[in-house]
């Protein structure tokens, strides 16, 4: 597991969504589609305004990629609903060092969420797809690439990829608000 002091140093350096976009602006153009045509319904953002737990969310990106334009713009909208959110993003080629620990299938690939509590010890690391964007990919191409940044998805498979990452946000919630820990320090 990834030290919590490592964590909170690269989460320190993190950048806010807007931020991160304004980074590579011709680029930003597809994330901002994909926000547009995503939203929460109200059960949804019912359970995130329940969370009570601060949770410090780290993203491991690239502009560049196509499935975090398909997913990036899900996981924004998921921290705007919750003011226990704090959501932040990081350019896997410029934290290298720590991308490096963040393997999936013994590559480097993006995005990688790295949940951590408040006091920054992680809860859970997950990336880069979803069982439903897996799923989609599987039924439109099997080969190594990802599909074009701009390719747009179905809107079922997109509704599917959210309320898999909203699952993934409740799950640590409730390690959050059920940690001996954690319930000691806040006394309930």
């Amino acid at each position: 597991m990834i030290d919590r002091a490592v964590v909170e140093s690269v989460f320190a350096r993190a950048m806010p969504y807007e931020r991160y976009l304004a980074t590579d602006p011709s680029r930003a153009g597809g994330w901002q589609a994909v926000s547009d045509r995503t939203a929460l319904t109200e059960s949804q953002r019912g359970e995130l305004a329940s969370f009570t737990r601060r949770m410090h969310v780290l993203v491991v990106s690239g502009i560049w990629c196509g499935d975090c334009v398909q997913q990036g713009p899900l996981l924004a909208r998921i921290a705007e609903a919750s003011p226990a959110i704090d959501l932040r993003w990081v350019d896997r080629d410029v934290e290298a060092e720590f991308s490096a620990r963040l393997k999936v299938c013994g590559g480097g690939r993006v995005p990688v969420v790295v949940f951590a509590a408040e006091d920054f010890e992680v809860c859970a690391i997950a990336g880069d797809r979803t069982l439903a964007r897996y799923r989609g990919l599987a039924r439109r191409q099997l080969g190594p690439s990802c599909e074009l940044p701009w390719a747009e998805i179905p809107a079922d498979e997109s509704a599917a990829v959210l309320q898999e990452w909203l699952n993934e946000f409740e799950r640590v919630q409730w390690m959050l608000r059920l940690s001996p820990r954690l319930r000691q320090k806040h006394g309930d």
